[in-house]
């Protein structure tokens, strides 16, 4: 090698060296401090949300497209004015809702537990996880569909017109397209 070339490699060589100790030698990967979760898979809102039988977004396609949730519509009950008689089935629909959610949220966090705990085994099945998972994925399912058939009864319980003043004061005024489904009231 040149001299110049050695002098120029040794005189760089301490700052390549500075350089590289003052880098993590790995980068924290995306579920960094999540390890130490007591369901690795949920974080402890999202046990919070399942075991307080929360919407968490599932109903959002009903919600979005005139199909008003029973908790918010008994929220704006007065504002929407609704019948003595409007008001107690929506709240039947709620009570429902909200047991059976509870109750489906219960079971998936018990399930997500159980499929957690297969992973600490050091003989850990393929074909296990896959159920575990299935029965995870068709609870999910069960869950999305209680909260978007209670907005499907809500809906029906609601005139067109409450319907469009909910959509309303929920803010949905801007959504694109007027609502295009017709109620018998």
């Amino acid at each position: 090698m040149n001299p110049i070339k050695t002098m120029i490699v040794f005189a760089c060589a301490p700052i390549v060296v500075a350089a590289y100790a003052q880098t993590p030698a790995t980068k924290p990967g995306p579920y960094a401090g999540e390890q130490s979760r007591s369901i690795k898979a949920l974080s402890e809102k999202e046990i919070d949300d399942l075991q307080a039988g929360r919407g968490m977004g599932l109903s959002k396609a009903a919600e979005l497209n005139h199909r008003p949730g029973p908790r918010h519509v008994l929220d704006l009950a007065d504002r929407l004015a609704l019948s003595d008689a409007q008001r107690s089935q929506i709240q039947t629909t709620f009570d429902r809702m909200d047991r059976d959610a509870k109750e489906i949220g219960a079971t998936i966090i018990d399930q997500e537990r159980a499929l957690d705990a297969r992973f600490t085994r050091d003989d850990v099945d393929g074909v296990e996880v896959a159920r575990s998972i299935e029965e995870i994925a068709r609870l999910q399912g069960r869950l999305r569909f209680t909260h978007i058939d209670a907005h499907l009864r809500t809906a029906h319980a609601l005139t067109s017109q409450q319907i469009a003043a909910y959509h309303h004061l929920r803010g949905y005024d801007g959504a694109a397209g007027a609502m295009t489904h017709q109620h018998a009231h």
